[in-house]
């Protein structure tokens, strides 16, 4: 495993008065040369004109050691092979001109950076991405919006999910030198992450017993699921020098061959709520009304009487209709 390791480049100004200096001595000398061997003196002209090809040739060598990096930026500098830190400091640098400027890929990322590019110029949309093949590295936070993918939750059920996570490179090294492509590195291991997390809990509960309803779902816990695909996401990703800033779940249904099903279970579990809760409103209301009428001692009711006004007022408590009245002239005895 690849470890960071942070290295200060000079200010470029300086190095390009040096570097301006080196240029105007090369033109001093070249005259100097010139003139020496207009006056016949032969070897001193020679030994300014090998002179001044070694002070271009030098100028022309530190011409190539500015950079310069915007916040957010840093530069991996590799000298043959040997990485010798990274560079952090914004702003106008100079560094060694030697360090390379292309760290390289792979021939399968090549081949499908290639066939990206390809596909921008048919079709006239930029579809490539930024792979990391240059010495700079962006360390902003940027975000990726996961396509809708279908998993198998945790009772088995097919659901379609997607997630937005919001990461950044907080290790250069790593994602350079670990990893081929450290953005499709990202890509893939998001995918897988999500997959696992999603086959971790059920989609919703499934009854109404106490210890269903208090284990974790990813409907109704989108707080706790996308903590856990953070974690999840940090110890994977950890190896190519990636933070995860945020995790967040961005769709979440059943898939299309069950939701009709799943909807219909759903309106049933709601019925069988509404009428749970009326029946224990009407009970109430049965056993107040019994009592107001039993206190005042006007009327007296017997067993009989109770249970047919009970069952008269349920019949108008929990009906669906509105209640008709039926006139009995005679009693309940007869």
């Amino acid at each position: 495993m690849s470890t960071e390791k942070k290295i200060n480049a000079p200010s470029g100004w300086a190095m390009l008065f040096a570097t301006i200096v080196l240029y105007l001595a090369s033109i001093a000398i070249l005259v100097g040369g010139v003139m020496s061997l207009d006056s016949g003196n032969g070897g001193m002209g020679a030994l300014l004109i090998v002179l001044y090809c070694a002070v271009l040739t030098a100028a022309i060598v530190m011409s190539c050691g500015f950079f310069t990096l915007q916040p957010g930026q840093a530069r991996v500098c590799v000298l043959f092979g040997d990485y010798k830190g990274t560079v952090r400091d914004e702003g106008f640098r100079w560094a060694n001109p030697f360090f390379s400027r292309n760290l390289g890929m792979t021939s399968e990322v090549a081949e499908q950076d290639a066939t990206e590019k390809v596909a921008s110029k048919l079709v006239g949309v930029n579809l490539g991405r930024n792979h990391a093949h240059g010495s700079k590295i962006s360390t902003r936070a940027r975000t990726y919006n996961g396509d809708r993918i279908k998993v198998n939750d945790r009772m088995g059920n097919p659901i379609e999910i997607a997630t937005v996570v919001v990461w950044r490179v907080v290790d250069t090294a790593k994602a350079v030198f670990d990893v081929d492509d450290y953005e499709s590195y990202v890509y893939t291991v998001t995918e897988t992450a999500l997959r696992h997390v999603a086959s971790l809990y059920s989609y919703d509960h499934m009854d109404d017993d106490d210890a269903m309803t208090e284990a974790i779902t990813l409907r109704t816990n989108i707080e706790e699921v996308s903590e856990a695909l953070k974690v999840e996401l940090d110890r994977r990703l950890e190896m190519a020098g990636v933070d995860v800033v945020d995790a967040r779940l961005t769709h979440l249904a059943y898939a299309p061959e069950i939701a009709q099903a799943m909807l219909r279970r759903q309106q049933a579990e709601a019925i069988i709520a509404a009428r749970k809760k009326i029946v224990e409103g009407a009970v109430s209301m049965v056993d107040m009304a019994v009592e107001k009428l039993a206190e005042g001692g006007n009327i007296e009711l017997d067993d009989e009487r109770k249970a047919a006004m009970a069952s008269n007022l349920m019949v108008v408590l929990c009906g669906d209709s509105e209640a008709q009245p039926v006139l009995n002239t005679g009693t309940l005895y007869h």
